[in-house]
């Protein structure tokens, strides 16, 4: 049924592949055409706008007697138009705490102390007189010095110099001062007046008082104390301008002295100081807490140094040459004994403190706090005391040699410059150390001593230094000694709380 069949093989092309097939072509772009030609533009115009209309070029400048033209309709329309608006933001940002603590600081300040001005008298340096007293006057642009020598020796009749510079002035030549005032003694000490700015009180070697305008360039000698029974006797250390202890509006000079009188001078219009009041301390009336070896009942105390409360002006704190530091009082009524003169001397002595091993040849009270003040003597140390107890609340050693100024900061109530025998002027910052000084100031390479300290009243930032080389230099302090913290008042409180208990 079913038989074997062969066939023939069946062959199919296959299509997937196909002969590669070539042809050679050209081609060619189309021609590129370069053209060269150049432009030049010859049109130009000149305009020119005027701001003011036609009919106002005429007229004159308004001055003060002009009254300028307002559209008053127009102006009154605008303000009623924003006036709700500017109300509303106002009253929002009375109630706004966004910038609570923010404090406001226009001027970068300098993070380092900077010598701005060396100031020298060429002639005083070429007789080697020492700069023994620095002051600024009121407005906080002019500095005066005075020339004189703190070195042992006669020199009551060495002649000498008071010299002031305009800092403010365009030209500051730090070798020409503005004013030069010949001096027949050597002046120990000066002070500006606090209202007139150019009105200069001194104290000389020889025990007189003198006051100067230095406006005057003709004669500015303008009062002096003379030579009699009422003047000193001995070199006056200490002047300052302090309001009459009689309630009037009268401004009188003071003056402090090593022959133990303490002298309040008025100007009498004809070129004399006339004493108007005076204390002496005398040991026959020190304290009771005073203890005393070998010395007479008549023996007076020198007055080297001498400071009033800022905020009690009958009370003064005196450092006098055996160490001692003294609280005294203007209103005192005992009179001292034995007393010559026209006027009686009193006693003014109240409480002594613990004393220095040496001559007290500064003593500054607090600005910011009633009870303390500061102290400098020979034995290197400064003092901090409180007018509540004997013993200073703190006692640094800051040289082996003298100390021979100490000045609080006008600003910040923590801070305080001292000037030392070894030339540098050391600046502590309570709230940072009461061990280590916040900055040390190197015044000069010899070493020389700084005698005088002076903060500038209205420009803090400004520290005037004297010393045995005969040079000013004026320091510019950063930001961080001349800015107060928030709790610093706070601070000085409580140290002198701490005392008081």
């Amino acid at each position: 049924m079913f038989s074997d069949e062969v066939r023939e093989a069946v062959s199919i092309e296959s299509r997937w592949k196909k002969a590669a097939e070539l042809c050679d072509a050209v081609c060619q772009t189309a021609e590129v055409r370069r053209a060269e030609a150049s432009v030049q533009i010859r049109r130009s115009a000149k305009i020119s706008t005027q701001t003011e209309p036609i009919e106002y070029r005429e007229q004159p400048a308004i001055d003060g007697s002009t009254e300028p033209r307002i559209d008053s309709p127009r102006l009154l329309h605008f303000l009623r138009q924003v006036e709700p608006m500017v109300s509303k933001e106002l009253m929002k940002n009375t109630k706004s705490h966004a910038f609570d603590g923010f404090e406001v600081n226009w001027i970068d300040h300098p993070h380092t102390v900077s010598c701005l001005h060396t100031l020298h008298y060429p002639e005083a340096q070429k007789r080697h007189l020492h700069v023994t007293g620095v002051s600024w006057n009121v407005t906080g642009s002019v500095i005066a010095c005075a020339y004189g020598r703190l070195e042992d020796g006669d020199w009551s009749t060495e002649k000498s110099y008071v010299c002031s510079w305009n800092l403010d002035r365009r030209g500051l030549n730090p070798m020409r001062p503005n004013t030069v005032i010949d001096v027949s003694s050597a002046v120990m000490c000066l002070a500006f007046h606090p209202v007139e700015p150019s009105l200069i009180a001194g104290g000389l070697y020889n025990g007189e008082v003198l006051v100067w305008n230095s406006s005057k360039n003709d004669d500015p000698l303008i009062a002096r104390s003379g030579m009699s029974e009422d003047t000193h006797r001995e070199p006056v250390y200490q002047v300052q301008w302090i309001p009459s202890l009689s309630r009037s509006n009268r401004i009188h000079v003071l003056s402090a002295s090593t022959d133990g009188k303490i002298l309040i001078w008025q100007m009498d219009g004809r070129g004399q100081l006339v004493l108007q009041d005076g204390f002496t301390l005398i040991v026959q009336q020190m304290p009771r807490n005073i203890k005393l070896h070998k010395a007479r009942e008549d023996t007076l105390f020198g007055v080297t140094s001498l400071s009033f409360s800022h905020l009690d002006k009958t009370v003064f704190i005196a450092g006098v040459e055996g160490g001692y530091v003294l609280k005294c009082s203007t209103e005192v009524l005992a009179h001292a004994t034995p007393s010559s003169g026209s006027v009686p001397l009193k006693a003014p002595a109240q409480f002594t403190f613990s004393p220095h091993r040496g001559p007290v040849h500064a003593v500054d009270c607090s600005p910011f706090h009633r009870n303390l003040f500061l102290t400098a003597g020979t034995d290197g140390h400064v003092h901090l005391y409180s007018m509540l107890q004997a013993e200073p609340v703190l006692s640094l050693q800051l040289s082996q040699s003298y100390l021979f100024s100490v000045r609080w900061s006008s600003v910040r109530p923590l801070v305080f410059a001292a000037a030392t025998g070894e030339g540098t002027v050391l600046i502590f910052d309570l709230g940072q150390s009461s061990l280590y000084p916040a900055v040390s100031i190197e015044q000069n390479i010899e070493k020389k001593p700084v005698y005088c300290l002076a903060f500038n009243p209205k420009q803090p930032e400004l520290l005037a230094a004297g010393n045995a080389e005969g040079s000013v230099k004026v320091w510019q302090l950063s930001a961080e000694l001349t800015k107060q913290g928030p709790r610093e008042v706070t601070v000085l409180e409580q140290l002198a709380n701490e005392v008081a208990d």
